[in-house]
């Protein structure tokens, strides 16, 4: 269940030479695989609940019903190899190709004293997430409604906190992936309620002065940096998008990893707010638009 945070893939072969863009694609594959796994499970138990993505938009896959039962309170936090029960049941050989490929789709981790949470974070493709604190996922009240629609819920809050599980059960491989696509769901829906807080904003607005979210494309915007934005609030619907808050458009992200990340994960209120509460970097409107001219002459518009 947790083998992914030590690398998302054994295909990888290590962290250096060649092996780096094979453990690139190694992760996106085995994200897209993950995903088409927890769907089937979804249209399994839900099927009415289950939605699919716009194919245009190579969306992710992460909604559906809770089948967990109770949740630990446990406050117990484990290193990286041992923070379930359930990954104790990994074998040996498991562990020893898990750490060979350790860093090939972490940046910036610390190694086993890595939190999960900072762990997902610092995934390549995750650079639009901020790091939520672990008070904000302690308090049942903003996870209020969250546990109807994750599977698995109880078992992937644990996950998120570092927390021993309190269930002791044995899965397979294949509900231990789906554990831990639930556990990226569920983070993204507690993700898209921090952001609008104060503490929220604060991170994210550390992120938007690194340019963490990339630079509007627009040629008349002059590297305007943008925020994310989805462009609804339904999980599943559509994915994250980047807004350009001086000519009010919204494009693409430049990395096809951030492109898969779902745009509910963010929402569509995020952007503005964070522009009413920090007015001051509200840039003046783009006033400047390509004109088309064909030998010099401006083309006449009907």
């Amino acid at each position: 269940m947790y083998k992914e945070r030590g690398g998302a893939s054994s295909a990888g072969g290590g962290a250096g030479g060649g092996g780096s863009s094979k453990s690139e694609i190694g992760a996106l594959d085995r994200k897209l695989r993950v995903n088409d796994a927890l769907d089937k499970h979804l249209e399994k138990t839900s099927p009415s609940t289950s939605r699919g993505f716009n194919p245009k938009e190579k969306d992710s896959r992460l909604s559906g019903p809770s089948t967990s039962t109770g949740r630990t309170t446990s406050d117990h936090r484990d290193s990286r190899s041992g923070v379930s029960a359930l990954s104790k049941n990994n074998n040996c050989s498991d562990e020893e190709s898990e750490t060979d490929s350790e860093g090939s789709d972490v940046s910036g981790s610390d190694g086993d004293d890595t939190s999960w949470i900072s762990w997902f974070c610092n995934l390549r493709g995750n650079e639009f997430f901020c790091e939520v604190d672990d008070e904000y996922v302690q308090d049942d009240f903003n996870l209020c409604g969250l546990s109807g629609q994750v599977p698995y819920y109880d078992y992937a809050l644990d996950l998120i906190l570092d927390v021993e599980s309190s269930h002791g059960d044995v899965f397979t491989e294949e509900q231990n992936e789906l554990i831990e696509s639930a556990a990226e769901m569920l983070y993204g829906l507690i993700h898209v309620r921090y952001i609008l807080t104060s503490k929220g904003m604060a991170a994210m607005l550390e992120k938007y002065k690194n340019y963490d979210f990339g630079r509007c494309p627009r040629v008349y915007c002059t590297g305007q940096p943008c925020l994310p934005v989805g462009q609804s609030d339904i999980p599943r619907s559509s994915t994250v998008k980047i807004y350009c808050p001086k000519c009010e458009d919204i494009y693409y992200p430049r990395s096809k990893y951030q492109g898969n990340i779902d745009g509910a994960y963010f929402g569509t209120t995020f952007p503005h707010l964070f522009l009413m509460t920090y007015g001051n970097l509200r840039p003046q409107k783009a006033a400047q638009n390509y004109m088309p001219r064909v030998y010099g002459f401006k083309i006449h518009k009907p």
